[in-house]
């Protein structure tokens, strides 16, 4: 249990026709710096990808990979280091109730990006720091629900809901009023560490977390980094996640195998650079 008594967050059955997506906007400047994982204690887990399932490494911050995580983990304390855009908002609640029932201290270091589902599982840190250059970004649900005018109303509500529980975890977290945190969401509010410590969103500015520490740029992969950012420009022009997929599926830009190789030869084999490059100049004029 959590050492500050969090509560739990409410959870929901996600409907049949909902599409998670991360907001577009900071998918974009997450995708222009991606983070390779540096060394790590035993003790620390990292969410340096989208919260999900990830379409282009095999991977994803899920609940399933933080469960084992824990399990490992056993009753010590854990730090969690997050640079991430959000994604999928009930993994991100699923991750946050792991994080708050886990018997010791959990401490959350913001490395970069701590935006959307990524700060739901944020509030889950008994304490959570913050590095310089650093966001928190937060607002109200996010996603693609597809179906007719009957099955619109519906999501409509569904969303209320959503809302409601998102809220209710920030409330907690904070001591913030309600009227003040929903304007936050409702605004898309993004904040910088100082901002995040004066509303209760964090807990400490920690100059000594250096997100560019922890980031590799000699192993970063290239080929992945091209195709994040293509997406991203999609994504910003508005077409929906799994649109976004199926283009550049037709362009050749596959997948990657799950065990999230970072040696790109045989990963990226086949993957026309050019032609993702010449997507994206198309979406930018």
């Amino acid at each position: 249990m959590s050492l500050r008594q969090l509560p739990e967050a409410k959870t929901f059955q996600r409907p049949q026709n909902f599409q998670w997506d991360a907001p577009s906007d900071v998918l974009a400047k997450w995708a222009e710096v991606p983070m390779a994982a540096g060394e790590e204690s035993d003790n620390t887990i990292t969410m340096f990808e989208v919260i999900g399932e990830d379409w282009w490494t095999g991977g994803g911050v899920t609940a399933k990979r933080v469960s084992a995580a824990l399990r490992s983990i056993g009753s010590k304390d854990v730090t969690v280091k997050i640079n991430s855009p959000g994604g999928d908002m009930f993994e991100g609640i699923a991750i946050y109730n792991l994080l708050r029932n886990h018997p010791a201290k959990v401490t959350v270091e913001v490395l970069g990006w701590a935006a959307s589902a990524a700060s739901i599982i944020a509030m889950a840190g008994d304490e959570i720091r913050m590095g310089l250059g650093t966001f928190m970004m937060v607002h109200n649900a996010w996603g693609v629900v597809v179906g007719n005018r009957h099955d619109m109303r519906e999501a409509a509500s569904l969303f209320d809901g959503f809302d409601s529980a998102i809220a209710d975890i920030y409330e907690a977290r904070t001591g913030m009023k309600r009227k003040d945190i929903e304007k936050l969401m409702d605004a898309e509010t993004f904040m910088g560490p100082s901002e995040a410590v004066e509303k209760g969103f964090a807990d400490t500015v920690d100059n000594a977390i250096d997100s560019s520490s922890s980031a590799n740029t000699k192993n970063m992969d290239r080929g992945l980094m091209a195709r994040r950012q293509t997406e991203a420009a999609l994504a910003r022009a508005g077409f929906t996640r799994d649109k976004r997929s199926e283009l550049l599926s037709e362009i050749g830009a596959s997948a990657a195998p799950r065990d999230a190789s970072r040696h790109s030869a045989a990963r990226d084999a086949g993957i026309d650079l050019a032609a993702i490059r010449q997507l994206i100049e198309t979406i930018r004029t």
